[in-house]
């Protein structure tokens, strides 16, 4: 492929694969957007400013040359951002099915609350009595938490999933450390999220895989032969990675705690089970929680992420400071030991509790929806998912047999045997459709897997427009226009581009011209 000037291509290969190109690179409201450097000059500026007086005494002689950034007038700017933001596919364009991510709708209601003064401008170094209503909302998020998991304690400071996996891992190491019983090994599911044997190896310990049976779960006897003397916990996921509830979470529990060791829960699937099972009453010891999954803050939000912990009666001692604690109408955030009795926190994990944002609008969430509403929003996932799963299981296969899944439905690649197509193929036809594909080759034990999770967000009208749009996609697998997918997406901005290749040689800086492998 060949570039131009303004870095767009000279040929349908690498744009909009359309036989028709235009004069421009545009395509009606699909329009080519070149970088910023390739639109300014130093002639232009969106703004006057006056000559700086340089204070030679106060400030020392000032090298005077040009940084080499581009000037722009303000509609250049405007244009350039408002393209960028059509080019990205959001959960207010459309259904985004991501197994295992959880992209549900995000209220507005939840973003008027997080804007309000006192919330959207507070600072982590105000004095805390200048912060009481930020500490009391951050209180009562924590012990929203704690009642919808049978928990007996929270830390609040971790910053999302892998950071809340990493606090809930520290206190059973900082546990058992205690108990004078250091041990080496985690046992993880092979189905796992990778940040669990990630997290695990980071704190020192070795992983030990468990096998899943031949119906997508674990088995309570795989787990006893695993488990040892130098076993510390085990990190499983409930539900499950392959969209299904463990049904013997219960005696797993129990064959941990009989070995001495602790259980630590993946709170990613959450989702599915608020109001309906408390983690506590499982067996569970910590679990981290994504509000952005299941307390519709947004992923990223324009800042820290959250993942607060939640810890049984054994393992709250060892939550991490600092605490919120309230003394009458008084709330303070306390950093000893001495902020809970018996206390021994493993320490300070994080320097502030800067994801204000994201508790404020999970507490809106929740109490907007009530304990009746957030038990019927898992129930609606439930559903959702399962009626995707039966719009489709007659096209498409399911890698443990037709049984009824949780929040997200996991189909794998059989359908697509002998077809030459494979599952990216099908993905990116999906984006021809005006879909965000659904999560790919995850989990790992299933080949080419399919994970739809389409939250309780959608109405039955975007359901069915999903399902009839995949079943149209697999009858031109198996038929005669195996092209529409192969040589997918014909119709997005840019075509199919060498995803490997960005990963292991991206060009992350502007030089002036376009680079080499452009012009190849």
């Amino acid at each position: 492929m060949s570039m131009n000037r303004g870095g767009r291509p000279t040929s349908a290969q690498g744009g909009c694969s359309s036989d028709s190109p235009t004069f421009t690179g545009n395509r009606a409201l699909v329009i080519e957007e070149p970088l910023l450097f390739e639109v300014g000059d130093v002639s232009k500026t969106g703004v006057d400013l006056d000559e700086p007086e340089v204070h030679e005494k106060r400030l020392g002689a000032l090298e005077r040359s040009g940084i080499g950034l581009p000037g722009l007038t303000e509609p250049e700017v405007m244009r350039h951002y408002v393209r960028l933001s059509q080019k990205n596919f959001a959960i207010d364009s459309g259904i985004y099915p991501l197994g295992s991510c959880t992209m549900k709708h995000n209220p507005r209601l939840n973003e008027k609350m997080a804007r309000l003064p006192g919330f959207a401008d507070v600072h982590p170094l105000q004095p805390q009595s200048s912060v009481q209503g930020a500490l009391e909302l951050i209180d009562t998020l924590a012990a929203w938490l704690l009642e919808l998991t049978g928990m007996a304690g929270v830390a609040m400071s971790p910053k999302a999933g892998a950071h809340g996996e990493f606090c809930g891992m520290a206190a059973i190491k900082f546990a058992q450390r205690a108990k004078g019983d250091a041990r080496s090994i985690v046992l993880v599911p092979e189905s796992a999220h990778g940040t669990n044997p990630a997290t695990a190896a980071l704190l020192g310990y070795k992983v030990r895989d468990v096998p899943a049976r031949e119906d997508g779960t674990v088995s309570p006897d795989a787990v006893k032969e695993a488990l040892g003397p130098d076993v510390a916990a085990i990190m499983l996921t409930n539900p499950n990675t392959c969209g299904l509830f463990e049904r013997d979470i219960v005696a797993i529990a129990d064959a941990v705690h009989e070995a001495g060791a602790y259980f630590y829960c993946d709170g990613a699937n959450f989702n599915a089970i608020v109001g309906k099972a408390r983690p506590g009453d499982l067996g569970i010891d910590c679990m981290h929680i994504n509000l952005h999954k299941t307390f519709s803050t947004p992923h990223g939000g324009g800042g820290p992420g959250s993942g607060p912990v939640v810890f049984s009666q054994a393992l709250a001692p060892y939550a991490p400071v600092p605490y919120v604690v309230r003394n009458g109408e008084e709330f303070a955030l306390v950093e000893t030991s001495g902020a809970a009795e018996g206390a021994e926190p493993f320490g300070r994990q994080t320097a502030f509790h800067g994801q204000m944002g994201m508790f404020v609008r999970a507490l809106a969430y929740m109490m907007s929806h009530g304990s009746d509403g957030l038990r019927q929003a898992s129930e609606d996932a439930v559903l959702n998912a399962n009626y995707v799963r039966a719009g489709l299981r007659d096209v498409m296969t399911q890698p443990f047999g037709d049984q009824v899944c949780m929040h997200e439905v996991l189909f794998d690649d059989s359908f697509l045997k002998d077809t030459g197509v494979t599952t990216l193929d099908f993905a990116k036809a999906m984006i021809d459709e005006g879909f965000h594909p659904m999560t790919m080759y995850f989990p790992l034990v299933v080949h080419g897997a399919l994970l739809i999770e389409p939250t309780e967000s959608e109405s039955k009208a975007s359901l069915d427009q999903f399902i009839a749009a995949l079943r149209d996609l697999v009858r031109a697998a198996k038929g005669n226009d195996k092209e529409r997918l192969t040589g997918a997406p014909h119709h997005a901005p840019w075509a199919r581009l060498d995803e490997t290749r960005a990963a292991r040689q991206p060009v992350l800086r502007w030089t002036g011209d376009a680079p080499a492998e452009a012009a190849e």
